[in-house]
C-alpha cells in the first residue's frame, strides 16, 4: 500500500504511539529508551505494542525520575534493532498519531534508520489538531486535554503505553467532535493533516465546507 492511498484512508483506523527517550533531540544523540503503541481499528482500541528499549548507555537521574523507568529495567532490554524491527511489522500500513508528533517522528524514524528497518505511514499530530479544535482550552498538554475532556485515564503519564492510550482516546474524541459539532462524519486521514496545518481562524470555514458536502 502506497502513502498515497494511507493518507485517504479513514482517521478511525491508524496507530497512535508514544515514545520516552533520554532527551529531547536524537540530533544530539539522545535515545529512544522506551516505546508504547495502540491499534485502534474502526474506532476501537484493538491491539497494543510495549517495550523498553536499551539504549547503550546510562541514562540520568532527571529522566528515571520523570519517567520512573530505570537503568536497571534498560539494562534488561531488548537492542534498539529488535524493538524496531518488530515495532515496523505492528506499524506497517497503518498511518501514525502522536502528542507532539515532530518529537516522536524524529526518534522513530533514527532508531528505524539503525535498526535498517522502515515504515509507510505518514504522521498527523493529535497537539496540533487539537489547538484548532479546542481553542479555549488553557493549554494543548495532554494531560490538560485528557482532564479538558474528561477523557479515561489511569493516572499513569511519562510512560509510553499510558500516553499513547490517552492520546488514542483524544484521538477518538476529536473525531466524534467532528461529526457532532461540524456534521464531518467518517473524517479522512489527510483531512486530519489539512487540519493540523489550517490556522486558527480559517479552521471553522474548513470544518463548515466538509459539514456542507456531507448534508448535500
Amino acid at each position: 500500500m502506497t502513502t498515497g492511498l494511507l493518507g485517504k484512508r479513514s482517521a478511525n483506523t491508524v496507530v497512535v504511539l508514544d515514545f520516552e527517550t533520554t532527551g529531547l533531540s536524537p540530533d544530539m544523540g539522545d535515545r529512544a529508551i522506551e516505546i508504547g503503541a495502540v491499534l485502534v481499528e474502526d474506532g476501537r482500541i484493538t491491539d497494543e505494542f510495549q517495550q523498553l528499549i536499551n539504549p547503550g548507555f546510562r541514562i540520568s537521574s532527571f529522566i528515571e525520575n520523570y519517567t520512573g523507568i530505570t537503568n536497571a529495567m534498560v539494562k534488561r532490554a531488548d537492542s534498539c534493532s529488535r524493538v524496531m524491527k518488530e515495532f515496523a511489522s505492528f506499524i506497517s500500513g497503518h498511518n501514525l498519531v502522536a502528542h507532539n508528533a515532530s518529537f516522536d517522528k524524529k526518534f522513530l524514524d533514527a532508531e528505524m534508520s539503525v535498526a535498517r528497518a522502515r515504515y509507510d505511514g505518514t504522521f498527523a499530530c493529535s497537539m496540533l489538531i487539537a489547538r484548532r479544535l479546542y481553542q479555549n482550552a488553557p493549554n494543548h498538554q495532554l494531560g490538560t486535554l485528557v482532564k479538558y475532556n474528561k477523557l479515561p485515564t489511569n493516572g499513569v503519564f511519562h510512560r509510553a503505553l499510558a500516553d499513547a492510550e490517552m492520546t488514542a482516546h483524544l484521538w477518538l474524541r476529536m473525531l466524534e467532535d467532528l461529526e457532532d459539532q461540524h456534521r464531518v462524519s467518517n473524517a479522512s486521514f489527510a483531512l486530519m493533516k489539512t487540519v493540523a496545518r489550517t490556522s486558527k481562524t480559517g479552521v471553522g470555514a474548513l470544518l463548515e465546507k466538509q459539514g456542507s458536502r456531507v448534508a448535500v
